[in-house]
């Protein structure tokens, strides 16, 4: 065996250093020390051998309501988070409307979201906690949700609205229930955590719905265990409403514990204006402080869910034909009406432009973010597929009223059921399934959302990629070589390159339809500092052409809305490419994401038109779904 080891020896000699190799004699011969050199100067024979970079993306979701949040159990969530996690992992469970529900694969990670507010208390209510039935408020959400129907939905429209005025009651607003209900619900979290095979993350929701239904609302995520959360009590909306000083609350949590947290802010759509607003909710203008605080405790932002999905709006960008999708735009979370030039400051699109502006006279761009997707189901049950599809709250689950049901109903200002989005979903790409390495890959923006769909997608960003490097199986190889992966800043141009280059692959969803295409959104600020957009279609499926106009023709669809059913003979399993922007000033600040669409698919509304023979949809409600996946941003700045 000796001659094996010197050969072992040698090659570990000859990747250390450059010393000069030397034959060697073994049982099969001699090699020659020429051999020796070229063999191991090269990478290893497995791709996968000394690999350090994420090879799956874990899916998740980091954004869901169980019993715990009190207008979910108002409007007859009965699911808690021990529940509601077990499912995350494969476990069947029962509804609160007594169905059997399963996910058709587990998830990886999850994180239970109940509102901080009043969190876990109005379960006392429910049970009549002679305690509490004292006050005549509680009194009556108790037989409110008792009751249920109506009156139960009466209740959480109450409750949500004394919410956003800072009315509720004082047994609901109680400092220290609320700190020892915070102690049980990290309990239940950690009991389910897996290191390596499930990560139960700990995190909570702040719903701040400043003036009345703008919704301002933010999932703060923990890295840590029990033992960090445990030590600050969670952060209501009893103790403010504005975001500033929830990232005061983040800082002071940090450094109380030495632990980190992150916040993800969602439904832009539903603030009216406020989500990405140049001035803080309270009039005060913002400035380097704030855009660094903002920049440094929010990192991504939820694109796309249930309440609709806030990429762009098609009035914003009416050259973009895949703009208008799901889109929640009538008001508010309280449904009240928006005002002309509110729209500009809801979409995730809009916010990514105006960041590089206002970088230009903050110091620091504050909408600098990546993207995520999740349900924010109220039901304890995280559902996306379009056949698989829970609802909103329990009035919501599966059942032929919901095809005519409201989703929302303030004093007469409504939402219908079928608005209803069956989003979405986040992929992380972490080197290992921990709660740690989540985090990590959440804080670095590593990751992508979906609407749903388990697209796998890859995009990096670099100076020197080739239309070659689209042509191997393991596209992430090459492009942590060359280049920094989506939630990146593109390195200093080298001398001599003329413009950016993106490498980027996308593999179908094996439950879902096949890819339509990829595309790369270019934001960027021209020559006058005006924010600009363009689309550009990099890889697509069939033998399309772009036409004189631009555009790539429609991939057609193969649904038959009436069986809920599709051929899937369209459109492509997988699709890579290379792209390099044709258009680029080096003087110009930029960001680019990929997008990666299915062709149609029959949406949930059509699963249920055929299997409920009573359900009654209206004509203008959509039968089919065009579900997509959406990569963070790479940045360019200028040297």
């Amino acid at each position: 065996m000796q001659p094996r080891l010197t050969v072992l020896a040698l090659a570990t000699t000859v990747l250390a250093g450059p010393l000069a190799a030397q034959s060697v004699t073994t049982d099969a011969g001699t090699i020659d020390a020429a051999r020796v050199e070229r063999f191991f100067a090269q990478p290893g024979y497995s791709p996968y051998a000394g690999r350090s970079f994420p090879a799956v993306p874990l899916w998740g979701e980091q954004h869901l309501h169980t019993s715990w949040s009190a207008d979910a159990i108002a409007s007859g969530t009965r699911v808690g988070p021990d529940e509601a996690l077990r499912y995350a992992k494969g476990a069947e469970i029962t509804s609160s409307t007594g169905q059997q529900v399963k996910l058709s694969r587990p998830y990886d990670w999850m994180v239970v979201t109940d509102h901080s507010d009043a969190m876990g208390v109005m379960a006392s209510v429910l049970a009549g906690d002679p305690s509490l039935m004292a006050d005549p408020v509680l009194k009556r959400w108790h037989d409110g949700m008792n009751a249920g129907g109506a009156a139960a939905s009466a209740t959480m429209i109450e409750m949500i609205t004394m919410q956003g005025e800072g009315t509720l009651p004082a047994a609901v607003t109680d400092n220290g229930v609320q700190f020892d209900i915070w102690k049980k619900m990290t309990e239940i979290v950690e009991g389910h955590n897996q290191p390596g095979i499930f990560s139960a993350i700990i995190g909570y929701e702040w719903s701040s719905n400043y003036g009345g239904g703008n919704n301002l609302h933010r999932n703060v995520i923990y890295r840590d265990g029990k033992a960090a959360a445990d030590r600050v009590r969670p952060l209501t909306t009893f103790d403010t409403e504005l975001p500033y000083e929830l990232w005061d609350w983040m800082e002071a949590y940090e450094a109380q514990t030495g632990g980190k947290v992150l916040a993800i802010p969602h439904n832009g759509n539903l603030s009216n204006g406020l989500m990405f607003a140049t001035e803080t909710p309270d009039g005060q203008p913002i400035d380097s402080e704030w855009a660094a605080a903002r920049a440094r405790w929010e990192p991504l932002y939820e694109i796309t869910q249930g309440k609709g999905t806030s990429e762009q709006h098609p009035s914003l960008a009416p050259a973009d034909e895949f703009a208008d999708f799901e889109i929640w735009d009538a008001g508010n979370l309280n449904v009240v009406p928006k005002e002309p030039g509110m729209l500009d400051y809801e979409y995730a699109r809009e916010a990514l432009k105006r960041g590089l502006s206002l970088e230009a006279d903050l110091g620091t761009n504050p909408f600098k973010f990546g993207f995520v997707g999740s349900t924010d189901a109220h039901t304890g049950i995280s559902s996306t597929e379009e056949n698989n599809f829970w609802g909103k709250f329990p009035p919501s689950e599966p059942g032929p009223e919901r095809s005519t049901g409201n989703a929302f109903d303030f004093e007469g200002r409504t939402v219908k059921d079928w608005k209803l989005g069956a989003s979405g979903l986040t992929a992380v790409w972490a080197q290992e399934n921990t709660r740690a390495s989540i985090w990590d890959a959440m804080k670095r923006k590593e990751v992508y959302g979906t609407t749903g769909t388990r697209i796998t997608l890859r995009f990096f960003g670099g100076w020197d990629f080739v239309p070659e490097d689209a042509a191997g199986r393991t596209p992430a190889t090459i492009g942590y070589a060359k280049g920094v992966p989506m939630g990146g800043d593109l390195m200093p141009a080298p001398d001599g390159a003329a413009a950016p280059s993106f490498l980027v692959a996308a593999l179908k969803d094996a439950y879902s339809g096949n890819l339509d295409r990829i595309q790369i959104v270019k934001g960027w600020l021209d020559g006058q500092g005006a924010m600009q957009e363009k689309i550009f279609d990099v890889a697509w499926s069939g033998g399309r052409e772009i036409g004189p106009d631009g555009k790539l023709p429609p991939v057609g669809s193969t649904v038959d809305a009436g069986r809920a059913t599709f051929s899937n003979t369209i459109g492509a399993p997988e699709l890579i490419a290379v792209w390099t922007d044709p258009e680029f000033d080096p003087s110009q600040k930029a960001f680019y994401y990929a997008r990666a669409i299915e062709i149609p698919t029959p949406r949930w509304t059509a699963y249920d038109a055929a299997y409920f023979e009573e359900a009654d949809f209206a004509p203008e409600v959509p039968m089919t779904v065009t579900e997509r996946a959406y990569a963070s941003p790479i940045w360019y700045a200028p040297q």
